[in-house]
């Protein structure tokens, strides 16, 4: 009989601590996550900024991983949702665009564009996505689906719009070519040379 007790207890302590690292790889792939959102956070993507100037404003442009975006609006408490929304969202690209004139002006001026400053709003906010597409490796090209203009009200000393592309492999080399006819300054191109980084979560 009491080697029965035994057994029975052995057996129930084994199946107790065999549920309970039933699933061992969940815990370490939940670091696995934390760890790359860690990295994501401290990698300075906005490092990837490209910029170029003609006469006294410039231009910048950088690529914004979208997991930022997600990370951003949805936290960090299920980064497999995050994961699952990126895995479904990754043929975008988020490319934010800034226009700063360089004793701090408003842009928006009519000195700068020649138009009123009702229209130029309006320009930034539904006219501007003409102006952006996208050149992949491959020679695609791709249009701008869509701009977000950032409103600052005067007191950035920038003007701030993210364009949105769509269908572009997350691996896919691009170029992003932006034709002025807002400021009238010709065509400016921005060549994203490394492929663009995937942060897996």
């Amino acid at each position: 009989m009491k080697g029965l007790s035994r057994f029975i207890f052995i057996t129930l302590f084994l199946a107790f601590y065999s549920c309970k690292n039933d699933n061992p790889t969940s815990s370490s792939d939940d670091s696995e996550i934390r760890d790359r959102y860690f990295n994501l956070e401290k990698t300075g993507w906005k490092s990837r900024m490209y910029t170029q100037k003609i006469e006294d404003i410039g231009f910048t442009a950088t690529e914004v991983p979208i997991q930022y975006y997600l990370l951003k609006d949805l936290g960090t408490q299920d980064l497999k949702m995050v994961d699952s929304l990126y895995e479904e969202n990754k043929r975008e690209r988020i490319i934010e665009f800034v226009f700063q004139q360089d004793e701090e002006k408003d842009l928006l001026a009519k000195d700068f564009t020649g138009m009123d400053y009702t229209a130029t709003v309006k320009y930034m906010s539904f006219g501007l996505d003409k102006d952006f597409y996208i050149v992949t490796s491959k020679k695609d090209t791709i249009a701008c689906s869509g701009v977000t203009f950032e409103r600052s009200y005067k007191i950035a000393p920038y003007q701030k719009v993210l364009l949105f592309f769509s269908g572009i492999d997350p691996n896919e080399k691009i170029q992003l070519v932006y034709n002025d006819f807002l400021f009238r300054k010709g065509t400016l191109k921005f060549k994203f040379k490394d492929p663009y980084i995937q942060i897996a979560l």
